[in-house]
């Protein structure tokens, strides 16, 4: 089976949840007229990834501005199970698209705010979330993390979804709980654009034997709003680069990695090519020798097939 695919290295509208999903819909209208069936954006793209922000964090205190800057990324995150949701759903329905879409979430039940990354379809809707289980550094200031339930695949009429966001994708065994559902397009939205990225994409598609989808953002000092400069004198100009690139099952790089720039990669995927390097390297399959190893992954939930739950 071929399917044609788009990873949108794209900046956000930042802080600004409503432009930025109206930026989404616009670039999803035009993958979909190319023909694409599945398009991936960048971690946290909504509301955008607070790279160079401390809000006000240091240990034991918490400044008053930390706490107002808090409160308006918390006000511009996307509530999956709201009005932002359904606008994506049906964004995915009138565009016959499936969309992969990193954003920070906000859940209502706990108060708490996720990196996260939602699973649309054009038939089904919202099929579900990966949550970080392990946000970066002092990325925990503002994120949640999530537990094995959020180790996620999804079988649709593209193929085998799941993937991992920026770091996660150094957990190994993080990795293994999504081989051990034969992923074959492994989503992989990233914040991180140093050129080593690009190597561990490779490694991750040579893994897996999968196709790695690795998107990023491209984000310049002067595309934040002036109330937010301050924030950010001692970083660069150029931000955040890119490096965006797309991964076949053998390690080859079919598209990218993009820098610099903003831009979409498209390529056409030939799922078949799984099979064949199935072959040489099957990581739960035959080369997984389970006489000597034992995996288990505490709730994981099993993988979800699209077919038996549309309505």
């Amino acid at each position: 089976m071929k399917i044609k695919v788009a990873v949108a290295q794209e900046s956000p509208v930042f802080f600004d949840k409503e432009k930025t999903l109206e930026k989404v819909a616009d670039l999803c209208g035009q993958h979909a007229k190319n023909g694409c069936q599945l398009i991936v954006f960048p971690e946290s793209f909504v509301p955008g990834y607070p790279r160079g922000f401390t809000f006000g964090a240091t240990i034991g205190n918490r400044s008053k501005e930390g706490k107002k800057h808090f409160a308006e990324y918390y006000e511009n995150s996307v509530d999956l199970r709201g009005d932002d949701g359904v606008f994506l759903e049906k964004l995915a329905k009138e565009k016959d698209i499936y969309i992969v879409l990193g954003v920070t979430e906000k859940v209502v039940e706990n108060g708490s705010l996720y990196c996260s990354m939602a699973y649309f379809s054009p038939t089904r809707g919202l099929l579900g979330v990966h949550r970080k289980i392990k946000p970066t550094g002092t990325e925990r200031i503002v994120w949640a993390e999530a537990s094995g339930e959020s180790l996620i695949t999804f079988q649709t009429k593209v193929g085998r979804l799941g993937g991992l966001i920026c770091w996660e994708n150094y957990m190994p065994l993080a990795r293994m709980a999504l081989y051990q559902k034969k992923v074959e397009l492994y989503i992989a939205p990233t914040a991180d654009s140093r050129p080593e990225w690009t190597a561990s994409m490779q490694h991750i598609a040579l893994e897996g034997r999968c196709f790695v989808l690795a998107c990023n953002q491209f984000y310049t000092k002067s595309m934040y709003p002036d109330a937010y400069r301050h924030l950010i004198e001692s970083e660069e100009e150029n931000m955040c680069p890119g490096g965006s690139l797309i991964v076949s099952p053998s390690g080859k790089i079919i598209a990218g990695p993009l820098f610099g720039k903003s831009g979409a990669l498209l390529a056409e995927l030939d799922l078949e090519d799984i099979r064949q390097a199935n072959l040489d390297f099957d990581v739960v399959g035959h080369y997984a020798r389970n006489d000597i190893f034992n995996f288990s992954v505490n709730g994981q939930p099993e993988t979800l097939d699209e077919k038996e739950t549309s309505s």
